[in-house]
């Protein structure tokens, strides 16, 4: 039986997520079984069409497109085609009305598609704004961000079939009234996790941007302006908190609504999760990736073999719109009707780095438009030879495209999609990004770490003569070899990971693909840690400028979730961070003296009261904790010691309390319980909060303020207690990590507008 050419790691993501498993778990199938059967089952809508048809050979071809790794489906395709669920969709969007009964029906649909291993956007721009009038009630509305909420908490509970994350993309017109509370509502890493937002800018709020002119915003009940604001404020908040933890991003949506094909059905208001699929209500849409490292030949692009990818491809996705069982009647009739495919590509960096190109070079940018143009033309004439022989779709008729083709069978062909785990199924980079990092360490099953090094790297190096293992070890600790003089300069500057790549080469690569892409291009622009704000600024009006249609930043080390890099793909700020961090730890604890100061606070939670005591030291520094629930032995006691031990060992060695309390904050159990005006989720929740009740005390003492935002109702404090340590806890060393993948342990990575590790996770999917 032939066997396809399968990294180690492709293998390991395919036997966690896709391959078949019978009732005890065992694996059932093969990756050629997997091929096969998606490819048997895709296949049959072609009998739909020509009940003649040989099934066999266009089983075969699409077993070959997926065996070869040239192209690839989204993965609910490689997931469910076959098998009882065929939810083959990646996205949908779903609308939110105005009235309580259509908000919850939307919560309702979005539970359905998520259980069925989908993401979905959401426009919640038709929700009149808080504080409005509720007609039947004569009460008030509580705004769009407080229904949001009820979105956030129902995707919590749903484990979309044990095999793809919930996700969600939120979006708000600029100028919904309620805009400057939706910009901060992700101001605090542990709201709306399971969500990404974005601002729709209109043109008007652009224009007014340049002009430095106010524009209004406008009661989407009554259509009415309620408000003036200065645009450039607004912007200016946007784009801070973006800078600050990655969200809001933002979206051009009369951009959008321009290359809308179908406008006689509507005005698209929301997208994706991810933002690269513009969609109409009840859209969904089958994406599928042509794997371009494949496509090179003699140091040139393959441009035949290219070719004949992509019209497979066209006719592969464009099966699926028929194979697909929908879960909602609407959403089977949207998608029909439009029949919205996006074929789009992954492992461009390695294309480049088999040209010869740095990625950050402009004959890049010219082979990305090169590249991009000639798939968009060949995927619109295989869609037009599918609509001559199957028909056009049915609102062709009163499209966009009725000027420019005679029949056309789908009303987009191309996306540029996040290719998180089906690019480490191809073994070839992420979608359009850059290489992250040279070099990573895979967690296998048994607990071993393997270092992995990028393979056209490591050819390079074998083949000029400059290999070896200190310099393969060097790379594991740097993640990159911008700074290695062993290595030589042309090598050096072929191999640009994304932390050496300037925001604005990372928006002209963007730009680059948008320009022949029918829907919008997924890309992460990255910033380093001591990017300024003005600098995210300037990326997005470039953006603007350069005909994108959305943005997503990330700053590194702006969200709790990413890992405090120590070494692999880890940029200069983050290696002298981890330095910093790591020195710290290595210190010697500060000494304790017989008595110190403190205070005592009682905390509700689910195991019982917890009482924590928070002391100071001399100079009014935070110096220990100490914590007591339940009784001396118990389990709940002797974690809750072990905690205070540890926080108190990271006080005496100058890690900042702020720092402890993004730790512990937000960590929850299956027990949380409400205290006062807050939710306690749990013991170490309990713990960061008092620890942030004492520190804000600390500064009302001494002539601060608190911000009661934060604090809307602390605890009474029960005692100020003088203490002698009985228990001083002892030196630990070691680098404490932020966000470890939940999967495998390993270092979490920011790309595509997810965070993902290598052993396969996404937060996306």
């Amino acid at each position: 039986m032939e066997v396809i050419d399968l990294t180690q790691n492709a293998v390991a993501v395919l036997e966690k997520r896709y391959l078949l498993k019978d009732l005890q778990g065992n694996i059932v199938e093969t990756p050629e079984d997997l091929f096969r059967r998606v490819a048997r089952n895709i296949a049959q809508a072609d009998r739909l069409y020509d009940p003649s048809v040989d099934l066999t050979s266009i089983e075969a071809e699409f077993y070959d497109l997926m065996a070869s790794l040239d192209f690839l489906p989204n993965s609910p395709t490689l997931m469910n085609a076959g098998r009882e669920l065929q939810q083959l969709s990646a996205c949908f969007v779903l609308p939110v009305g105005d009235s309580m009964e259509e908000i919850f029906d939307a919560v309702k649909q979005m539970a359905l598609i998520q259980k069925s291993g989908g993401g979905t956007g959401f426009a919640f721009s038709r929700l009149r704004p808080k504080n409005d009038v509720v007609g039947s009630t004569k009460g008030v509305s509580s705004g769009p961000v407080s229904f949001m909420s009820v979105f956030d908490n129902a995707t919590e509970a749903i484990k979309q079939g044990g095999t793809r994350r919930g996700a969600n993309m939120g979006i708000l017109r600029v100028d919904h009234p309620d805009i400057l509370d939706f910009i901060k509502c992700k101001d605090e890493d542990h709201h709306f996790n399971n969500f990404n937002i974005s601002v729709a800018a209109t043109n008007e709020f652009m224009e007014a941007i340049e002009k430095g002119e106010k524009y209004p915003l406008r009661n989407p009940r009554t259509q009415e302006i309620v408000h003036l604001l200065d645009a450039k404020e607004v912007f200016e908040k946007m784009v801070y908190y973006a800078w600050k933890n990655g969200d809001p991003g933002i979206i051009f949506i009369d951009r959008i609504n321009e290359d809308n094909p179908t406008p006689q059905m509507g005005e698209i208001e929301s997208s994706n999760p991810c933002g690269e699929q513009p969609l109409l209500p009840y859209e969904s849409c089958n994406l599928g990736s042509i794997n371009l490292s494949h496509m090179v030949k003699s140091g040139e692009v393959d441009w035949e073999r290219l070719g004949s990818t992509t019209e497979r491809a066209v006719h592969f996705l464009d099966n699926v719109i028929d194979m697909n069982r929908y879960t909602l009647p609407q959403i089977e009739a949207m998608t029909k009707a439009n029949r919205k495919i996006g074929l789009g590509v992954m492992g461009f960096a390695d294309l480049l780095i088999q040209l010869g190109i740095p990625y950050d070079h402009p004959k890049a940018f010219e082979i990305g438009e090169k590249v991009m143009a000639f798939i968009q033309e060949r995927g619109r004439k295989a869609s037009r030879e599918l609509a001559l022989k199957r028909g056009s779709f049915p609102n062709f008729d009163g499209s966009a495209l009725k000027d420019q083709w005679d029949a056309m069978r789908n009303a987009t062909v191309t996306t540029i999609a996040p290719t998180g785990t089906i690019s480490i199924i191809a073994g070839t980079s992420s979608g359009i990004e850059p290489l992250f990092a040279l070099a990573f360490v895979r967690h296998v099953l048994d607990g071993k770490e393997l270092l992995e090094i990028n393979p056209f790297f490591e050819a390079i190096a074998k083949e000029e003569g400059f290999h070896s293992e200190e310099l393969t070890k060097k790379i594991a600790q740097l993640g990159h070899i911008v700074d290695l003089e062993e290595v030589p300069e042309r090598v050096r500057h072929l191999f640009v990971t994304a932390h050496d790549i300037s925001p604005e080469d990372h928006i002209r690569m963007q730009a680059a693909f948008q320009k022949y892409t029918d829907n919008a291009v997924s890309k992460t622009v990255n910033f380093s840690h001591k990017a300024a704000v003005d600098d995210v600024a300037k990326v997005y009006e470039l953006a603007y400028q350069l005909g994108c249609k959305g943005v997503t930043i990330y700053r590194d080390r702006s969200r709790e979730k990413q890992v405090l890099y120590k070494g692999l793909g880890a940029s200069e700020e983050d290696r002298t961070g981890a330095r910093e961090d790591l020195s710290k730890m290595e210190r010697k604890p500060r000494a304790r003296r017989d008595v110190i100061h403190g205070s005592t606070w009682k905390i509700r939670t689910g195991c019982g009261n917890i009482y924590v005591t928070v002391n100071e030291d001399e100079e009014g520094r935070l110096f220990e904790i100490f914590n007591q629930i339940g009784k001396a032995g118990g389990c709940a006691a002797s974690q809750s010691e072990a905690l205070g031990r540890l926080v108190s060992l990271a006080f005496r060695s100058s890690i900042e309390p702020e720092d402890i309390i993004r730790q512990l904050k937000g960590i929850s159990c299956h027990m949380p319980v409400w205290h006062q005006n807050g939710k306690v989720l749990s013991c170490s929740d309990a713990v960061a909060k008092a620890i942030e009740w004492h520190i804000q005390k600390m500064r009302a003492q001494r002539g601060g303020t608190i911000e009661r935002e934060m604090l809307p109702n602390p605890p009474e404090i029960v005692t100020t207690r003088n203490r002698e340590s009985k228990n001083s806890p002892q030196g630990m060393s070691g680098v404490f990590l932020r966000g470890a993948c939940p999967e495998c342990g390993g270092s979490l990575i920011y790309e595509e507008g997810c965070m993902k590790c290598f052993c396969g996770y996404s937060d996306c999917g």
